[in-house]
């Protein structure tokens, strides 16, 4: 009669080991191959880019001289650029790290430069960047930001405390 039990066959540890080495030596094969592919891929990259930097190191220099211009005709247009203080928006009630690395894309470092949007201004940021956002209501993050710009930190908290997710209940 035909058994199930294949532990019952005295050669089943043989058989057992000798699966085993099969599927790893499956496995070295597929990964071989598939490691082989992406060095490949990589190998085209490098060489792009490196046929690229050839290119570039080859080209003359971009350099167009202007005759009529002189340092004196430039003294006066130098400003001095305005200094922006790089704050933590996560510190916002409703801002997460990912809004808050597109606010920074968008220009906007600092609670002074948030505060001076309005929440309409906020929302089309937020649309341009992924449609995952649009769900955002940045109805208090001005606000908020003004708080938090001028040092009101007691006051934000409490605020806060009553905010749910950045919204107003």
């Amino acid at each position: 009669m035909f058994e199930l039990n294949p532990l019952a066959n005295p050669d089943a540890l043989w058989q057992h080991i000798l699966m085993l080495v099969v599927a790893a030596i499956l496995g070295y094969i597929i990964g071989y191959i598939t490691g082989n592919s992406v060095i490949t891929e990589l190998e085209d990259e490098l060489s792009r880019l490196d046929n690229d930097l050839d290119f570039c190191n080859r080209q003359k220099p971009a350099t167009k001289i202007v005759s009529n211009a002189s340092r004196e005709s430039f003294s006066g247009i130098a400003v001095e650029s305005e200094k922006v203080q790089y704050d933590d928006l996560k510190i916002i009630e409703g801002i997460g790290p990912k809004i808050e690395s597109i606010l920074n894309t968008a220009g906007i470092h600092s609670f002074y430069q948030l505060s001076q949007k309005t929440p309409d201004q906020i929302s089309a940021i937020l649309s341009n960047s992924d449609s995952r956002f649009q769900v955002h209501d940045p109805a208090t993050w001005p606000r908020q930001a003004e708080m938090a710009s001028k040092g009101s930190w007691d006051e934000l908290k409490v605020w806060q405390d009553i905010l749910n997710g950045g919204r107003e209940e």
